[in-house]
């Protein structure tokens, strides 16, 4: 049932979700693309959470970070994949209204979360390279504890100030929404009812989390930067660095994409490339980010040459 009674108006109790091609002759190939996409991330991010557990090597928090990511990469990637998945299978891909909005609420809760992460990873590699001496004080477990807890606490305020704002808002006409998973902003288009504040209010959480992220980022990594260039030997300063490559690059992919989406001006681009980047941050990223950590880690290969070794000999 796509719709019920309600005064003069007919409310809409259910959303079609036209996916992200409309041309038959694309889902099957995109089917069996996304589908083998989405069995690497979630085989990628298993094997890296695995790996930091039972290899005690990686017991320090820049890798309890990255397994918090994997996992995180893992939920976000469940909470958009597997509706897109269905998109390509029928001719209607329909949720319902309290389905769209846990769905939606789902995806911005590890989309924040990942923000809080790749911002707390800047600041545990601003803290080994800046103040190696102190690293073990200002990075202990109470501090990586703590810094998981605001990572997930930020990612459900976030996630609710979306949510509210989704439940706040009427729907009494089209219900056919342009995207190929639960986002908000095509949903304001849709709205009948007054949407100033709702549209406001989680524009202005997203942004100040993006902002707010982005300059513990930016400043740990200006102050990094000054320390490597003091080091007086090239091998050291190659050393530092190194460790830093694999998380900038995490940071470039996931922090341009989102702020294409979500900062600029929705007149500056159109519906199908807003689809396209959204699979770059929603897909493509969230398969990336365990090769990116591990071949250019080599700590994590060394510790998966290990274990690949005992179980080969034993």
């Amino acid at each position: 049932m796509d719709s019920l009674v309600d005064g003069n108006h007919t409310a809409v109790t259910g959303f079609i979700l036209l996916g992200l091609t409309e041309d038959p002759t694309l889902w099957v190939i995109l089917f069996m693309v996304i589908l083998c996409i989405y069995l690497v991330t979630i085989y990628g991010n298993l094997s890296t959470i695995i790996l930091i557990r039972i290899s005690s090597q990686l017991h320090h928090p820049m890798y309890f970070f990255l397994s918090h990511l994997a996992l995180t990469d893992i939920g976000l990637s469940s909470s958009v994949t597997p509706n897109m998945l269905i998109s390509f299978l029928v001719e209607e891909n329909t949720i319902s209204y309290l389905g769209y909005g846990i769905q939606h609420g789902s995806a911005a809760f590890f989309g924040t979360v990942e923000f809080f992460l790749l911002a707390a990873m800047a600041y545990d590699r601003f803290v080994a390279i800046c103040n190696p001496l102190l690293y073990s004080t200002k990075m202990s477990t109470q501090v990586g504890d703590q810094l998981f807890s605001e990572a997930y606490v930020g990612g459900f305020l976030n996630a609710s100030s979306f949510t509210i704002s989704f439940f706040s808002l009427f729907f009494c006409g089209p219900n056919r929404v342009n995207h190929f998973f639960c986002d908000f902003a095509p949903l304001v288009e849709l709205s009948c009812s007054d949407v100033s504040i709702p549209a406001v209010v989680p524009s202005f959480s997203a942004l100040s989390i993006i902002m707010v992220t982005l300059f513990i980022i930016a400043i740990s990594y200006v102050y990094i930067l000054i320390t490597i260039l003091k080091m007086p030997s090239t091998q050291g300063r190659h050393k530092a660095f190194s460790t830093c490559t694999s998380h900038l690059t995490a940071v470039t992919l996931y922090y341009g994409t989102v702020t294409f989406i979500y900062v600029m001006p929705k007149s500056s681009y159109s519906t199908d490339q807003n689809k396209l980047v959204s699979v770059l941050y929603t897909v493509v990223i969230l398969v990336l980010n365990p090769l990116i950590y591990s071949l250019r880690n080599n700590e994590i290969k060394a510790a998966l040459r290990r274990q690949l070794g005992r179980k080969i000999f034993s």
